[in-house]
């Protein structure tokens, strides 16, 4: 039961890192595109 409570605190610590990790990816591709120069072909 241990090992099971155990796995399922890693997967949901896991979970969080990798929101985190989407949402500062996501927060940095907006900047880029904001702070780019306008594309004027």
């Amino acid at each position: 039961m241990k090992k099971l409570l155990a796995l399922a605190l890693l997967a949901g610590v896991g979970y969080v890192v990798y929101r985190q990790v989407a949402a500062s990816r996501s927060e940095q591709d907006l900047w880029s595109e904001a702070t780019s120069p306008p594309d004027l072909r």
